[in-house]
């Protein structure tokens, strides 16, 4: 029989179908959502179904499932936190998550959670409180707790239950980076006990259910495992040797590791019903934390992002087949995200066979690490290699809908290359540019049909960069834009369409915030304080060790161009000549700004560049004066990019900046941050900067505008 939960207000998400063999199955399937995720009005629904489970003796087992066919339970509805007014609202609504856990485990009957795609945050807390696991063996399976990347933790009983389930360690790390495990890791790890084939996935969760719940002895460790997790002198080094990486990591700009850490140790050592209580506690702190709000709000953003076509109201062409100028490591890149992400097959054209046979190692290295670690099978990194196809000429282009450009950043060359592929393929082909600062209408210029001519700049290294950035020139069809930006999502890359101009928006940016960290070495301060101060502020790394990562003669090259376009403030000190005029690129010939010699490959920075400066390296500024500096000048040139039109909003302009340049996500990109800050403030901080360093600090008009309008960007 099936009991339904139909209420006035809305349709229940929970149903209820009791088999002769008794076993009932407990489906949920949010009405009009294609993902369940778990909302706070559910909580009076389970309790409604978890009585009527009561009720019937007949029910000795339950098996939980999803009604949807791609997902398990994709975790907490976290737009309910936006309602929260103070730290107690979000406490309260913890408790109710961890009392309705609380419920199931304690229920009679056997519960199993039968897992098929990903049970993440409160849905793995949900399973987590069920008596047994069983998930299917599909790629699309994974299991994790990931509310740190959101700057929150597990709030529902997930710090104290995965501990307890599997090893302290393993649990741990799961929650401070917010990674989740595949089906195969999840059963080694211990969160599940069986993984079976989709197709019997059911049946086995049933037989599951008429077990009596199993009595847990703990995870099986090693002997230094046991000392660590099962000894009160090994807890204290655990944890302790935890709290110093994670502080080590974050630089204090993310609470919510170090909490996660306390709610783990508190239920450990004084108990379950004491570390429920404190990961309340923390939850509704963190709530209300800032670099909570921005993280979610870089979140829905992001989402949002996924629901947008190019251009509104204009359907993207299919793409079938891709061909990609240029074996390099952007070529190579890009044809592996073409083929592994798109799934869509790929013609590489170098003019060395050697191009096209390093291009293709790219991929094959990616896929091959993957394969030896059991992420995949053999015959489907063997399906996605066969994607991948190459020559020396146009042969194989003709029937290629999008052809990328990943070849060196010289005008003449990419205008040929558009005059070949117009010639070698069909009148319709999109040819999209790679380059990362030439103007696009530039490389259109003798186009026979500039229509179809775009940009799309990719970050490196490409496989795991997450931007791309479309680039429209004034002639670009819209339809080219949808395709583009529709191809750029299915490899992968979360695009944004800026308008065409010197550096776009992300180099723009970058470029002014480089050239002061290069002024500031000049005046004196040594390298590893200006990095240091940076990566204090939120950076991933400093700006000179970027330098030297990306090339310091492909760094370097764009200043020019942004000169040439917008003048004086893009001017770097010719003094900076002389490190290009020693050899000196960086990481890829082993001579940059840190020393690449030896065992400690660019710990150590390289001496010897100061004598060729001419400085002598003495601390004279603070960090927060060093960071100010720098990261004022891109929130300046930020403000101009929307003003001018380059993005088209501000929140596409936050989402470039963090995932193009690694702006601090915890500050939410340079419009949040310039929000947060006050755009008084922001005004007052460069008028101060423009009295001591000069016009190149001066704040831009739209900025002083909106002070006199008290106007902000959210």
């Amino acid at each position: 029989m099936t009991i339904s939960n139909d209420t006035k207000e809305m349709k229940s998400a929970f149903s209820l179908d009791v088999r002769d063999d008794g076993v009932a199955i407990l489906t949920m399937d949010v009405p009009g959502e294609s993902m369940n995720t778990l909302k706070v009005e559910f909580s009076q629904q389970i309790e409604d179904v978890l009585s009527q489970i009561n009720a019937d003796s007949s029910i000795k087992g339950v098996v939980l499932v999803s009604g949807k066919d791609n997902s398990f339970v994709a975790g907490a509805d976290i737009s309910m936190l936006a309602a929260c007014e103070n730290a107690e609202d979000a406490t309260s609504i913890a408790k109710g998550g961890q009392q309705m856990f609380d419920r199931i485990e304690a229920m009679p009957a056997t519960f199993v959670a039968a897992i098929h795609g990903p049970a993440l945050g409160g849905g793995l807390e949900l399973a987590l409180a069920c008596h047994y696991r069983v998930c299917s063996d599909d790629a699309k399976t994974q299991l994790g707790l990931p509310e740190v990347q959101l700057g929150l933790l597990p709030g529902s009983g997930g710090t104290q239950r995965l501990p307890r389930l599997i090893s302290v360690q393993q649990a741990m790390k799961m929650m401070l980076t917010g990674s989740s495990a595949r089906a195969k890791q999840a059963l080694k790890y211990g969160i599940v006990d069986d993984m079976v084939p989709k197709s019997i996935l059911l049946d086995v969760a049933i037989e599951m259910a008429k077990k009596p719940k199993p009595k847990r002895k703990g995870p099986k460790l090693d002997v230094m495992g046991k000392f660590l997790e099962k000894t009160n002198v090994g807890r204290n080094i655990m944890f302790k040797q935890a709290r110093k990486q994670t502080a080590s990591k974050t630089q204090g700009n993310y609470p919510s590791p170090a909490l996660i850490i306390d709610c783990i140790e508190t239920g450990l050592s004084k108990g379950m019903k004491k570390g429920l209580e404190v990961e309340a506690s923390h939850f509704g702190q963190l709530v209300m934390s800032p670099e909570s709000a921005s993280l979610r709000s870089l979140f829905f953003a992001t989402t949002d992002m996924k629901k947008e076509s190019g251009i509104e109201g204009v359907k993207p062409e299919v793409v079938n087949r891709v061909g990609v100028l240029g074996g390099g490591l952007m070529g190579g890149g890009i044809a592996f995200v073409t083929a592994s992400k798109a799934g869509i097959a790929v013609r590489i054209k170098d003019i060395r066979t050697e191009g096209i046979a390093n291009a293709i190692k790219y991929s094959y290295d990616i896929l091959n690490k993957k394969f030896k670690r059991r992420f995949i099978k053999k015959s489907e990194m063997q399906k996605q290699l066969a994607l991948l196809t190459g020559s020396v000429d146009y042969t194989g282009f003709n029937e290629t809908d999008v052809v990328i450009e990943a070849v060196f950043e010289d005008l003449e060359i990419k205008q040929q290359m558009v005059a070949d592929v117009e010639e070698n393929c069909s009148e319709s082909t999109i040819f999209a540019s790679n380059t990362s600062s030439i103007p696009i209408g530039q490389i259109a210029a003798k186009a026979k049909r500039p229509e179809n001519v775009i940009g799309l700049h990719y970050f490196s290294p490409v496989d795991k960069m997450p931007l791309a950035e479309v680039i429209a020139h004034d002639k670009t069809s819209d339809k080219t834009i949808s395709t583009t930006v529709e191809l750029a999502k299915k490899q992968g890359k979360t695009p944004i369409v800026v308008k065409d101009g010197a550096g776009f928006y992300v180099n723009r940016i970058l470029a002014p915030y480089m050239n002061e960290a290069a002024e500031v070495l000049l005046s004196g301060e040594p390298i590893e304080h200006i990095d240091k101060s940076l990566v204090k502020f939120g950076f991933p790394v400093g700006p000179i060790k970027l330098l030297d990562e990306v090339g310091i003669d492909v760094g370097t090259k764009i200043g020019p161009i942004l000169e040439a376009q917008f003048g004086d403030r893009f001017a770097s000190n010719p003094d900076f000549n002389k490190i290009l005029t020693d050899g000196r690129k960086g990481k890829k010939n082993g001579r940059g700004f840190y020393d690449y010699s030896g065992k400690s490959t660019g710990k150590k920075v390289d001496k010897s560049l100061y004598d060729l400066l001419g400085i002598t390296p003495a601390i004279k500024q603070s960090q927060e004066q060093i960071s100010e500096r720098c990261v004022l000048l891109m929130l300046n040139e930020a403000a101009m990019c929307l003003d001018e039109g380059v993005i088209r909003n501000a929140r596409d302009g936050d989402i470039g900046a963090i995932f193009g340049i690694g702006f601090p996500p915890f500050l939410g990109g340079p419009f949040r941050y310039m929000h947060s800050l006050g755009i008084e403030y922001v005004v007052n901080r460069l008028e101060h900067y423009q009295s001591v360093y000069g016009d190149k600090y001066t704040p831009a008009a739209c900025l002083k505008l909106m002070v006199g309008e008290k106007r902000s960007f959210y």
